[in-house]
């Protein structure tokens, strides 16, 4: 590897998309040559890495780099977890469906450079703290809100694992005994009520139920089409209905983040995911709720703020995870 390489390479594995980028070596918020897929998952994790390696490819040709010019240190790779960071590989993840899949040298071999696996949300929320909203502050707690629940929390610069790699999987912490199975198998899980799929089942079920809505209306009354991004839509335009269900997911996700605020007392709370475009919708009744819930010296000296990188925290954080874990440093 060169001394002076110019380019981490970020990747981002969801249950939804992927995204792969050029992030800077030194540092930045902008991301070069970035790209953006659907995951496929159905198709098979090989598929999924087929899809990742090619467009690695493209992300390079695009800026005109070749993986073995010395300009490019190596890939950080964020896949959902549970995973193993020593070995690189994916132990279980439900979203995704696989099972001890080797991801990080599936993806790195073609290229020839060294790898680095961690938790999806583990990279958003580093990216976050490295480039965004919660920049170098001492301690933070992250959230990623789509197909499912990620969290990750930073102290002193440093992504706190636990003793398994399993740390921060805050989308599996309970919020009611006896709640809505979650895709773990579990039930009452934070998850379970406010991933992407699950504030959509929740309004479906309302409206199966006889809830008058402009849900109805905005998909032909087609209940399938409806998404959570349909159902933020409809709050924001001022749909009661709509209104409530955001309303009642701000409240759980209140619930579990006063939760973690009496646990870990940060500084910084960053959400992200595409519920964060509801704004004020979710923001005002989610502060109240964590302000029902959080010791008030706590929430005192602590933000709960969007995500400053809405579409890029994975692959920066990635690229970020990378070069503190080969280099020790950021």
């Amino acid at each position: 590897m060169s001394s002076d390489p110019k380019w981490i390479i970020g990747v981002d594995i969801g249950g939804t998309n992927l995204v792969v980028g050029l992030v800077p070596f030194e540092g930045g918020r902008e991301v070069v040559a970035l790209q953006k897929r659907p995951t496929e998952s159905s198709r098979g994790a090989n598929a999924v890495v087929e899809r990742v390696i090619a467009m690695i490819r493209e992300c390079l040709a695009e800026a005109g780099v070749a993986h073995d010019s010395g300009d490019v240190a190596g890939i950080g790779i964020g896949s959902p977890g549970p995973l193993d960071r020593a070995t690189g590989i994916v132990l279980d993840t439900p979203n995704l469906g696989w099972r001890n899949f080797p991801v990080r040298d599936l993806v790195a071999t073609p290229f020839g450079l060294p790898a680095t696996l961690d938790n999806d949300a583990n990279c958003a929320t580093y990216g976050e703290w490295w480039q965004g909203a919660g920049r170098q502050v001492p301690r933070l707690v992250g959230l990623t809100l789509g197909t499912g629940i990620g969290g990750g929390i930073v102290l002193d610069g440093e992504l706190y694992h636990g003793a398994s790699d399993d740390a921060a999987e805050i989308g599996h912490m309970c919020v009611d005994l006896t709640g809505r199975r979650c895709a773990c198998g579990r039930y009452g899980c934070l998850e379970a009520y406010a991933s992407g799929p699950n504030i959509t089942a929740r309004a479906v079920e309302g409206l199966e139920a006889g809830a008058r809505s402009a849900l109805t209306d905005m998909t032909g009354g087609d209940l399938s089409q409806i998404s959570a991004a349909t159902v933020y839509e409809a709050a924001v335009a001022g749909d009661r209905y709509a209104s409530e269900v955001l309303g009642e997911t701000a409240r759980i996700l209140g619930a579990g983040i006063g939760n973690l605020i009496n646990l870990l007392n940060p500084d910084v709370v960053v959400i992200a995911g595409g519920v964060t475009r509801a704004g004020d919708q979710l923001f005002d009744p989610l502060r109240i709720a964590v302000r029902r819930r959080a010791f008030p010296s706590a929430l005192d000296v602590c933000r709960i703020v969007p995500a400053d990188l809405p579409d890029t925290a994975g692959v920066v954080g990635a690229a970020g995870v990378f070069k503190r874990t080969t280099l020790g440093r950021v």
